[in-house]
């Protein structure tokens, strides 16, 4: 994939902002992700009453402050990215842009102020920075057998869901509205949480056959949580005979790459530095 020319300004920036090999790299990244705890903090202090009632307008400040800082960085990401479009669409670049979304959106809908939680995503930063890569690749991999196996799951879900309609229907039958069960969605949700074995106990069958349905539907719902697990490890296993190197791209933070690979797979950016490829072996 081919990359963007850089200015020697903008090359400069990538190794620090992009870049974990770095002395200046490391202590961005770290300055970055205390600069999270703290926002995330003032955001949980604000939800406090007493806190909010006394300094509520301090920490709004200083939490447009924060949004502010991570705006421009956001905006200094995607201007130094040597490929904007696998940048913006990688998790981190996801995760950057919903750090900031919600305290722009809250001005036209104050509810949604206390979504800047999600911020503390970014915190993930921190397997980079501790060299922690292993975890990635685990987290790469994981989502790597989720998208192989989405098929599977998915005809999954479909016999599920049938499953549980057909139970909706017969505890709707079995014990009608005098015993809580007003119409058939009423019944499904009540399938839904007996399937689950959640058993909130809100709606609760009453009649012989309709205890008989719900012992079925438990037994059912017991049975069925192996599946997704056979076919998530079954994957994991296939996944694990074919493992390449946990090598993490900088920028779009994906692995799977080949040993001798310099380039992202995906994104085509520079995958070591120049000291990390003239080390002596």
């Amino acid at each position: 994939m081919s990359q963007r020319e850089q200015t020697p300004l903008q090359a400069h920036l990538y190794k620090i902002i992009f870049g974990t090999d770095t002395p200046s790299g490391k202590w961005f990244d770290l300055i970055l992700i205390f600069a999270i705890l703290i926002s995330v903090s003032v955001i949980v202090a604000d939800s406090l009453t007493n806190i909010h009632r006394d300094y509520g307008v301090l920490l709004q400040r200083i939490e447009w402050g924060f949004t502010f800082l991570f705006t421009l960085e956001y905006m200094v990401r995607i201007w130094i990215a040597r490929n904007r479009r696998a940048y913006l669409f990688s998790i981190y670049g996801i995760i950057d842009f919903l750090a900031i979304l919600p305290s722009y959106l809250a001005i036209l809908i104050p509810q949604t102020a206390p979504l800047l939680i999600i911020r503390l995503l970014r915190v993930l930063r921190v397997f980079r920075v501790l060299r922690l890569v292993g975890y990635l690749h685990e987290a790469n991999q994981i989502a790597g057998v989720m998208r192989n196996s989405w098929r599977q799951i998915f005809v999954f879900f479909l016999i599920v869901i049938t499953i549980i309609v057909v139970f909706g229907c017969l505890i709707y039958v079995l014990e009608g509205p005098n015993n809580g069960f007003d119409n058939i969605p009423v019944s499904v949700y009540w399938a839904i949480v007996t399937v689950t074995t959640v058993g909130y106990g809100d709606v609760v069958p009453v009649t012989v056959a309709g205890r008989t349905i719900s012992a079925l539907a438990m037994l059912v719902g017991y049975a069925i949580i192996a599946v997704p697990t056979g076919i998530f490890t079954a994957n994991i296993i296939e996944k694990r005979q074919t493992k390449r190197t946990p090598l993490n791209c900088p920028q779009c933070a994906r692995a799977g790459h080949e040993d001798d690979a310099r380039y992202c797979r995906h994104c085509g950016s520079y995958l070591r530095t120049d000291d990390e490829e003239n080390k002596p072996v």
